[in-house]
């Protein structure tokens, strides 16, 4: 059953609600900084624009510089370009037996880059585990790589394992193989908990427990896996810089306690500022997309409170925004029942 977050009535403006309090999480007393009520404004922001985008929302009145300026993922993890495609065109098409889902989410995830998965496709035909063939997989890309084509985006790099091979993208294969020879689908798929199968993908070489996490939310969207995205977080060092933005350097160690706390406590602070945030079609913010938003706002503040450090003491942001013009659909897995 899917819990609606209600859109609230802005009882004051945003500039005139109260300076937000000391809070408790894991035995601690955190005293929030600035950084802390921009998280809720950003994500209310951030949110507004991408449904208005759909045709969801009004567009804002007057929009936000800083967004309108710099990129920033969406709210929510699954709405955002790649996972879209992964969701789309990965984990529900083709054949649905779980062994060939978890096959193909992780060849997509591996170079995490759609034109790859596209050039394997257009190639290969159907990407399969039964029809896989590691010298025609490996053709394929190696002559992309001599072309001078990309092979991976730059988020979420898996760290190539040492495997025996020479090139990357042949390590990542082998890694692929092992995965699938030594039982993880089925491993995983047997998993009493998120944390379970987790820890399944964290056992085997250059998956950390970033990417482990991050890989399992993806197998997670398949209709293959029923966990709840409220189960287990596990906070990346982009979230942890967010954190120490929020909270100062108290919440080092009890990260992942914070990211809950936010997921928990999101109608009160929404509230508290008089901010609309009716959540992904009334699906409130997960964990996966509380601790998306702490590497979000750790961009955004850099511009908007320079002042606060964080851990990396980065001070610009990177990416800049180019429009889009491109019609902008969302489909998301079936079971979460908001794709009506």
């Amino acid at each position: 059953m899917v819990t609606t977050l209600q859109a609230r009535p802005r009882v004051r403006r945003t500039e005139d609600s109260e300076p937000s309090k000391p809070v408790r999480i894991a035995g601690r007393v955190l005293k929030p900084t600035p950084v802390f009520d921009t998280y809720w404004r950003f994500a209310a922001a951030r949110q507004q624009v991408y449904l208005a985008r759909l045709g969801e929302a009004q567009a804002p009145v007057v929009p936000d510089p800083v967004l309108a300026q710099h990129r920033f993922t969406n709210c929510f993890r699954a709405a955002d370009r790649v996972s879209q495609y992964l969701i789309g065109h990965v984990s529900y098409r083709g054949d649905q037996a779980w062994e060939e889902v978890f096959f193909r989410t992780l060849l997509f995830k591996v170079f995490n880059r759609i034109q790859t998965w596209q050039l394997l496709e257009g190639h290969l035909g159907e990407v399969t585990w039964q029809g896989y063939d590691y010298r025609a997989v490996d053709q394929v890309l190696s002559r992309a790589f001599a072309s001078g084509e990309r092979l991976y985006s730059a988020a979420y790099i898996t760290p190539p394992p040492k495997l025996g091979e020479q090139r990357k993208h042949r390590n990542h294969l082998r890694l692929l193989e092992m995965l699938m020879d030594q039982g993880a689908p089925e491993r995983v798929g047997q998993a009493a908990s998120m944390q379970e199968a987790y820890q399944v993908l964290l056992g085997f070489p250059a998956l950390g427990p970033f990417l482990a996490y991050q890989y399992l939310i993806d197998l997670n969207y398949a209709a293959g896996l029923s966990f709840s995205e409220m189960d287990f977080v596990v906070p990346g060092p982009g979230a942890r810089d967010g954190i120490r933005k929020c909270f100062g350097a108290a919440a080092s160690g009890i990260e992942a306690e914070v990211i809950r706390y936010m997921a928990d406590a999101q109608e009160e602070h929404f509230a508290r500022l008089g901010l609309i945030f009716t959540g992904l079609r009334g699906r409130p913010l997960q964990l996966i997309d509380c601790q998306n938003l702490f590497c979000e706002v750790d961009k955004y503040a850099r511009v908007v409170h320079p002042d606060i450090a964080g851990i990396s003491g980065r001070s610009r942001i990177k990416q800049l925004y180019r429009p889009d013009s491109a019609l902008l659909t969302a489909w998301f897995p079936p079971k979460w029942g908001i794709n009506s």
